[in-house]
């Protein structure tokens, strides 16, 4: 049975025209000989990125026939003017149609967006997990490429999805993040290399549905995660100011999460968790290395841990 994926009306048509051309060449001398007779499409690949060529005729050959599967790249926003047109330029290679979930911006973001061709959703926000979900039904192809506004593919990643486009190994696939702080680079801190999982096949999974933190849920359990080479930049904070507000918004979302699954926490995890945090990361996972910069973001991780632990203590007994 005939099958062609997203309507590939354009390559069907050359392949019928093939048909009855191939009849008139000279082809022996690429050892094969044939009489006239129809054409077998059939896919051979889940991924559906890869049909069998097969002329009747043909007595000992056939062709594969490579169709690169179509990718979505969905890419959730809100007030990202600064952000949104440095991202959707570095997919331009990968993507064959680019989504943009707007939460309702009153800045030009969606109108930036929509200049470099952009397909723009506006949707108010219901959270990460389930903002990224909406996304995932809206878009055009199974494949999808999750990123936020404030990150860029490299030229290196880049050919790594371009490969995947080629092939597909997995159903998932995560990637490494390298994080700019205040205009430098970290890679220690624990913050690199910041795994994750974003280049999927929407029908093998979805979003789990967390206030904060949301990950990849496969819908099989033994289903495994590729690996992609090249990093994903992320200009995350552009001030110690941007830092210190994510860590407001971050922890008030992880302790309501917190106290809605029962948990509390005791003065001693309000004490030494601070304590540990600054350790584990400043000198375990070599923060000092990366300078000025690498102290702030180990000091401010346990000032994170602090804040975090005092409003679960705090909610779950006014609860």
């Amino acid at each position: 049975m005939l099958q062609i994926k997203n309507r590939n009306y354009i390559f069907f048509n050359f392949l019928l025209l093939f048909s009855f051309i191939l009849p008139f060449f000279p082809c022996s001398k690429y050892g094969f000989y044939y009489r006239p007779a129809n054409i077998i499409l059939s896919k051979t690949l889940q991924n559906n990125n890869v049909f069998l060529f097969l002329p009747h005729h043909c007595l000992s050959a056939s062709f594969i026939v490579y169709i690169m599967l179509r990718l979505s790249v969905i890419i959730i926003t809100f007030n990202e003017e600064a952000n949104i047109a440095r991202c959707i330029a570095s997919v331009a290679a990968v993507a064959d149609e680019v989504l943009v979930i707007d939460s309702h911006s009153t800045d030009a973001t969606a109108a930036i967006a929509t200049a470099m061709g952009a397909r723009v959703v506006q949707h108010p926000f219901l959270g990460y997990a389930k903002q990224k979900n909406f996304a995932t039904t809206q878009a055009t192809y199974d494949w999808i490429l999750s990123l936020d506004a404030d990150e860029e593919l490299t030229p290196a990643l880049t050919q790594s999805i371009l490969a995947v486009k080629n092939s597909a190994a997995h159903n998932v696939y995560k990637l490494p993040r390298l994080t700019n702080y205040c205009g430098q680079w970290i890679k220690h801190c624990g913050w690199y290399p910041d795994w994750q999982t974003r280049l999927y096949n929407r029908t093998k999974g979805e979003w789990a549905d967390r206030k904060v933190h949301e990950y990849w849920q496969p819908h099989t359990a033994t289903d495994t995660k590729g690996t992609l080479t090249g990093d994903l930049l992320h200009y995350s904070f552009s001030s110690i100011s941007s830092h210190l507000q994510k860590i407001e918004r971050y922890s008030e979302l992880a302790a309501l999460a917190a106290v809605e699954n029962g948990k509390s926490a005791t003065i001693l995890k309000i004490i030494f968790s601070p304590f540990w945090h600054f350790i584990s990361e400043y000198f375990i996972k070599l923060g000092f290395l990366d300078g000025f910069y690498g102290f702030v973001i180990c000091r401010l991780s346990a000032y994170s841990a602090f804040i975090k632990y005092t409003k679960i203590r705090l909610y779950s007994r006014n609860k």
